[in-house]
């Protein structure tokens, strides 16, 4: 799980409409399908959400106080570069590419994200996972809590 997913969880609704559907979707995915799936989150995720206002950060971090934390292995750093390096992401971007290094090198099926510009983008995604795959990884599904709602 990235940290949009407990940021939607726990900010003020969005006035933006779209935003605020995203808010929406993530709420009721939480409510009736997160238990479906095992969470994890990494040092990255936590120190993400740390950051900004206390109050909000406070909250982000009490609902994942709980998720078990992926290590950030040398394997990561090396993946996270090799994805910047091939252009992939941009470098400004470098710690969405190490949220998806960390999903890659601990085999998770999914990374839960809303954030569609650098990690839930298709064509982002085709060529991260031809690094992923130049290394030895797997490129997880990455997706929304909106694929993720099924009956």
């Amino acid at each position: 799980m990235e940290t949009t997913i407990p940021s939607y969880l726990t900010s003020n609704p969005s006035r933006d409409l779209v935003v605020a559907a995203h808010q929406r979707v993530t709420h009721e995915w939480w409510a009736h399908r997160r238990d479906a799936f095992q969470l994890y989150v990494s040092q990255f995720v936590v120190d993400e959400a740390a950051a900004g206002d206390v109050n909000l950060a406070e909250a982000r971090l009490q609902l994942m106080e709980d998720l078990p934390l992926l290590a950030i292995s040398p394997e990561v750093g090396v993946l996270a570069a090799a994805i910047l390096d091939a252009g992939a992401l941009p470098r400004k971007s470098a710690t969405d590419a190490a949220h998806i290094a960390v999903a890659a090198v601990h085999g998770m099926d999914f990374l839960l994200t809303w954030n569609c510009s650098h990690i839930a983008n298709a064509v982002i995604g085709k060529a991260v996972a031809r690094v992923c795959g130049r290394y030895g990884y797997s490129f997880p599904a990455v997706c929304t809590p909106l694929e993720l709602m099924s009956d």
